[in-house]
């Protein structure tokens, strides 16, 4: 018998938004089957009667009548499933299980949930999910010794203004259950590699590795990032230092700059947000990988194919998720776009860009390979970039910067990724106090790193080359 649902909890869900455990609808249909089917063969969830897709509440009466219609549907489902109706409010909730004897099918079909949407599965998917199914997944379990005061409640906020949501003074307890990554008593893997404020002691092979590699072999490392902190933290970080590392030109549409980089980066980040959703993180002892050479990119990680997942049904819409959790708060964050399109999309952009196709491998890895542009793959002289900017070249020398500490290449790095980036937001993101960030930036100021133009408020900060190399920070 599932706990019945409190007022503040549907209030909640309505503000978070249809995701992989709530669908919304006005009224009553009888096709809501399939949402049940849905939610049962994914992670269990709850259809909100009474609320439209906008998240207005429209109104809706649990009569008997309907809680028969209701309860007729899902026993007639197969297997048969069982399901909760309760009026709470305005609003009648339907709280679905996720089921033990999966797939589930209906009149209709088999359906899953896939980025707060219901899908059809075709036969593909569903032969794999007879394959596939893991009553305990590793994201559903948790990690011995965390609890719900080693979340980190910024880490929650920065997380519901990436995706637009307003929870107010919701406990953040509360929120994780809404989200399906924490039950009443802990927290879930997936909600501990997003939310932990330290990722790395609770679930140490949650890291990434970022190298650029002078050459086209993996010999001279010009330039080297360990991640070891949260999932959305993972993917900011490798999308700076791609950008950091490739080159760039801009050409002038109308009255703008437009920057264009060597390889696009829309196919980039797709590359990297798959790379953390569908890594295997039962693996120990390896790590996501972005390598970049002078020749290609190459993004990896542990886990390879999905059991059944042949390679030659990579873009052609057939979507196996090993994390639904990660999956649906990447998706919350809008770093997912429609499910069963990342390759294909990759593919587009390389073809747009004038550029070869990618390139998959699967062993017990997986692995896209990236060629970069022969016109624009500039070698600077020793690990340096060459950025092309209107016709005239930057060389920003690697070697400038040996002797800065850690914390100072990493604020100058975020100084150049943001040049209206404040302390606040340097200290969150490098994990250093206010006070230690300002000294820093007096530092890199006095040897001639950045400079800051107009006020403290509403100004702005430049990166420019130091005269010569920096010494004794």
């Amino acid at each position: 018998m599932m706990a019945r649902m409190a007022l503040k909890d549907v209030e909640l869900l309505i503000r978070e938004g249809e995701g992989l455990a709530v669908e919304f609808k006005e009224k009553y249909t009888s096709r809501i089957d399939e949402d049940i089917v849905a939610f049962v063969n994914t992670k269990g969830g709850a259809i909100l009667l009474g609320v439209r897709d906008d998240g207005t509440v429209a109104g809706e009466k649990l009569t008997n009548d309907l809680k028969g219609r209701i309860n007729s549907l899902a026993r007639n489902c197969k297997p048969a499933i069982a399901v909760e109706a309760a009026q709470v409010g305005n609003v009648v909730v339907i709280e679905i299980a996720e089921g033990p004897e999966k797939p589930y099918s209906c009149g209709s079909g088999y359906f899953r949930r896939l980025n707060g949407n219901t899908q059809k599965m075709s036969h593909e998917e569903i032969r794999i999910m007879f394959r596939e199914h893991d009553a305990f997944p590793f994201e559903e379990r948790t990690a011995r010794g965390f609890s719900f005061d080693d979340v980190s409640r910024s880490k929650v906020l920065a997380f519901t203004k990436e995706a637009g949501l307003n929870i107010g003074k919701t406990a953040t307890a509360d929120f994780l259950r809404s989200l399906k990554v924490a039950d009443e008593t802990n927290v879930k893997n997936a909600g501990i590699l997003f939310f932990a404020k330290e990722v790395h002691d609770f679930l140490p092979q949650a890291q990434m590795t970022l190298l650029a590699f002078k050459g086209t072999n993996r010999v001279h490392i010009y330039d080297r990032r360990d991640v070891r902190d949260d999932l959305f933290t993972q993917f900011k970080e490798a999308i700076h230092f791609l950008e950091k590392n490739l080159n760039v030109r801009s050409e002038i549409k109308g009255v703008n700059r437009e920057d264009i980089y060597e390889i696009p980066l829309e196919a980039l980040r797709e590359a990297v947000v798959n790379a953390i959703m569908h890594r295997d993180y039962r693996i120990t002892g390896t790590q996501v990988s972005v390598d970049i050479f002078d020749d290609r990119v190459e993004v990896s990680n542990p886990g390879g194919l999905p059991k059944g997942l042949e390679p030659k049904a990579l873009g052609k819409g057939v979507s196996i998720r090993r994390n639904e959790l990660v999956a649906d708060l990447f998706a919350r964050i809008h770093k997912v776009e429609r499910a069963g399109t990342g390759i294909q999309r990759m593919k587009e952009a390389m073809a747009d860009a004038g550029l070869k196709e990618p390139e998959f491998e699967a062993n017990g890895f997986f692995r896209a390979v990236f060629r970069r542009s022969p016109e624009l793959s500039l070698k600077g002289s020793e690990g340096g970039r060459e950025k092309v900017v209107e016709g005239v070249v930057e060389k920003v020398v690697e070697g400038v910067v040996d002797n800065l500490t850690d914390n100072q290449r990493r604020i100058l790095e975020l100084v150049r990724a943001s040049a209206t980036i404040s302390a606040r937001q340097l200290a969150e993101t490098v994990g250093i106090s206010q006070r230690k960030i300002q000294e820093n930036l007096a530092r890199l100021r006095s040897k001639g790193f950045i400079k800051r133009v107009g006020p403290d408020r509403g100004g702005h900060w430049e990166v420019t080359a130091p005269s010569r190399p920096a010494s004794g920070l």
